[in-house]
């Protein structure tokens, strides 16, 4: 069965998975060293720019509704993060204070503008919280990849954090312009996903492994331990880290495919 993380689970994890980014960061050699997942981004460049997301998304949350995010003065002074070391940790460590003081004050149910207005996931401060979690743990991995040591997601992590990738960045309405298709994701943690590709969009659905009845024969299908799930789906491990079945060209045409397009 799957469990759903709550608003304060989410807010403990971004701080969780904040502190080990900032720690990974702290222990760097140098922070002109390349990062391997972005190589046209050194160590201090990624966290800029991560930190700048955390900033855009705590002015989004605080902007409440609207039609189109804040301007860019909300989130951006246009001095950029300090270059020296210990300051630079400093400026991320307030990024992400501005962040969680933003989300605690404005409650899981908050609306506001959100990018993902064609998907299942709400239009929500709480919404926009969930979001943080993968994304700031798959930079932690960027960082201790860079260092050449890279840690899986820790299990809550990416248990949550593969079904927001799902729902909030996979399904949508806009037409799968590709041979309809149905792709299962299983987690070896013993969580599993359907996606069904058709010209109506991209529907996810949480499968209950055991719980009987024909539910047909995925086109293609995945498996592997969540955090594993997660990093292929942010394009940070290849597919044959995986065990995988039938065709493969749907995850090249997933991994290609931009519904905004």
């Amino acid at each position: 069965m799957h469990k759903l993380l709550t608003f304060s689970d989410h807010l403990r994890l971004i701080d969780e998975r904040s502190t080990a980014f900032r720690a990974a960061v702290a222990a760097a050699p140098r922070l002109d060293m390349q990062v391997p997942t972005h190589p046209e981004r050194t160590l201090f460049d990624l966290v800029q720019h991560v930190g700048m997301s955390r900033r855009k998304s705590a002015a989004v949350v605080a902007a409440g509704p609207a039609d189109a995010p804040p301007e860019k003065s909300a989130w951006d002074d246009g001095t950029g993060a300090p270059r020296k070391r210990d300051a630079l940790l400093a400026w991320w460590t307030e990024s992400v204070g501005l962040l969680t003081s933003v989300l605690r004050e404005a409650g899981p149910d908050r609306r506001c503008w959100t990018w993902w207005d064609d998907s299942p996931s709400p239009q929500t401060s709480g919404a926009w919280a969930r979001r943080q979690v993968p994304e700031i743990a798959v930079h932690t991995y960027d960082v201790q990849l860079t260092l050449g040591a890279p840690q899986p997601l820790p299990e809550e992590v990416a248990l949550d954090g593969f079904d927001d990738c799902q729902f909030t960045l996979c399904a949508t309405t806009v037409a799968w312009p590709h041979a309809a298709a149905v792709v299962d994701y299983h987690a070896t943690e013993g969580h599993s996903w359907r996606l069904r590709l058709s010209r109506a969009g991209a529907q996810v659905a949480r499968l209950t492994p055991g719980a009987g009845g024909d539910i047909g024969t995925p086109d293609a299908s995945a498996q592997g331990k969540a955090s594993d799930l997660v990093l292929f789906f942010y394009g940070r491990m290849p597919l044959e880290s995986l065990k995988f079945e039938g065709d493969s060209r749907i995850f090249d045409q997933l991994a290609a495919w931009d519904p905004s397009v």
